[in-house]
């Protein structure tokens, strides 16, 4: 590889969009008794996939190749399982299981030997049960009949792997491997984010799929919430000046006293 490939393109930051997250199905009576573990109740996919969907897709995001990028996707799944770290080295990135409960799965993504990129660790809860309103007085788990009438329960999460000041030869590959664009507007469910409760309702009838006006609305709820830990910072940095004054003058009045 020439030398100037391995320059970095200083004060230059490109992105990519990836979801996370998993889907989880009810399992029927004669899948459980068909498994060496009749307890499982579910059957789930975890991954990592790109944000934007396939026209007529089935399943949440998934239109691009991300291994032009990623090299390795390790889930770390719940002590239980046997082989509790899984490590997928091509696409799909997911993994899929049975099991009866919810957990933490930790995500690390590795990138290709050209990117000269650290791996990054994401965590997801494992979501299998139907997500409910808050204050609607559904069971938080209701019965697995009642489930299965439900349908696939989704939770995905939107996020952006940011590479700042890449190397020439990563940048190379990252424009030659644009993403393809999330639809403008809504034109199936959206999936449902706890941070917006009001989207509960739109994110039912169907597969979910993100759209450019989640994103916007994604990035602006990141902002606000940048602003009220930036709030907080300056109203505690502010308290503790005002007690580093109080302990000064304390120790002044005893010093004094003495």
């Amino acid at each position: 590889m020439a030398s100037a490939d391995r320059v970095r393109v200083r004060g230059l930051s490109i992105h990519r969009p990836i979801i996370y997250g998993n889907t989880a199905t009810v399992l029927t009576q004669q899948e459980r008794e068909a498994l060496p573990t009749p307890d499982h109740t579910h059957r789930w996919t975890v991954a990592v996939r790109s944000a934007a969907s396939a026209p007529d897709s089935d399943i949440v995001g998934g239109a691009d190749d991300l291994s032009y990028f990623i090299k390795r996707v390790t889930f770390k799944l719940h002590e239980t399982y046997p082989n509790q770290t899984r490590h997928i080295d091509k696409p799909p990135f997911e993994v899929s299981e049975t099991g009866w409960g919810e957990f933490e799965v930790q995500i690390r993504i590795s990138f290709i030997t050209e990117s000269g990129e650290k791996p990054i660790t994401l965590y997801h809860h494992l979501k299998l049960h139907p997500w409910t309103a808050l204050g609607s007085g559904e069971p938080e788990q209701p019965s697995l009949e009642t489930a299965a009438k439900l349908g696939p329960v989704h939770s995905w999460q939107y996020d952006e792997i940011v590479f700042h000041d890449p190397f020439q030869s990563f940048l190379n590959i990252l424009t030659a491997h644009p993403p393809t664009p999330l639809p403008k507007a809504r034109g199936k469910p959206i999936p449902f984010h706890t941070a917006n409760p009001a989207s509960l309702e739109a994110s039912k009838g169907g597969v979910p799929e993100f759209t450019q006006d989640m994103e916007k609305e994604e990035a602006e709820r990141l902002e606000n919430a940048k602003k009220i830990v930036l709030a907080e910072t300056d109203k505690w940095r502010a308290k503790l000046v005002e007690l580093e004054k109080e302990l000064a003058s304390l120790q002044k009045q005893i010093a004094e006293s003495s």
